[in-house]
């Protein structure tokens, strides 16, 4: 066990926090910016950004820092060593390839989903996603299929500590409201999400799980909204969801 008093390298801690501050929405940060999103004081976050670009994992403008390519080497390290992705990448390959639509697998991590694994046949949100890319669990198909997943004060707890604010006018965003959806995805075994977390994308989700019906993670197929209602998408896709379920199934112990 860890003697936090002697084995904790805050130094550390405080360069991963100062990572963790660069984000799809803010790519590009000053010194003050990092410091606010931290916590940190200017004069730690200053010499945390240098650090990171005279490593080469940011890059330093003379105002702003922005990450560097050099930083995924981390993310795809920590991926790369998982089992999950390994196990899960063939089946979304070939998934994607019949059904020719994007497919993903994340699982929970807080109040966000983080994508380990993905097949894209095209690009269908403003923000391209990769494994590692993170979104709001509480409007996604996948978050909600994980929260469902959870014992149901549990996921009430991750809902209330989540930023609820809407994404687009159709995302739910009441803790009532969300908690009723959650059940009906409990009952249903999926989760439908129309363009709640960006307009135009629609996505349905199903739990992957271990043969002892533990949910591991979630599976999910991403579409362009381009028909009037978003029923279809139940009875095109969801059958094909399935059959990967039932095949992952039987490989998770």
């Amino acid at each position: 066990m860890m003697n936090k008093s002697t084995d904790f390298v805050a130094s550390l801690a405080k360069g991963l926090r100062v990572i963790e501050a660069f984000h799809a929405e803010k790519p590009r940060l000053s010194i003050t910016d990092v410091a606010q999103e931290t916590g940190l004081d200017r004069a730690t976050a200053r010499r945390c950004l240098l650090t990171l670009a005279e490593l080469g994992y940011a890059d330093y403008d003379g105002k702003f820092f922005s990450l560097t390519p050099r930083i995924l080497r981390l993310g795809v390290a920590a991926l790369a060593s998982m089992p999950l992705p390994q196990i899960v990448q063939p089946w979304l390959d070939q998934l994607s390839e019949r059904v020719g639509q994007s497919c993903s697998v994340a699982i929970l991590e807080g109040t966000e989903i983080l994508y380990v694994a993905r097949a894209a046949q095209r690009r269908v949100m403003s923000i391209g996603l990769m494994p590692g890319s993170r979104l709001p669990a509480f409007c996604t198909s996948m978050g909600r299929v994980l929260l469902a997943a959870l014992p149901r004060d549990g996921a009430r707890k991750i809902i209330e500590q989540s930023d609820l604010s809407p994404r687009t006018p159709n995302s739910l965003t009441g803790v009532s409201e969300l908690m009723q959806e959650l059940d009906h995805v409990r009952l249903q075994g999926y989760a439908l999400v129309d363009q709640e977390v960006e307009l135009g994308l629609r996505s349905l989700s199903v739990p992957i799980l271990n043969q002892r019906g533990d949910t591991v993670a979630a599976l999910n197929i991403g579409l362009a909204a381009l028909q009037p209602g978003a029923a279809s998408v139940v009875s095109d896709y969801l059958e094909d969801l399935l059959r990967v379920q039932a095949g992952l199934k039987r490989v998770f112990g």
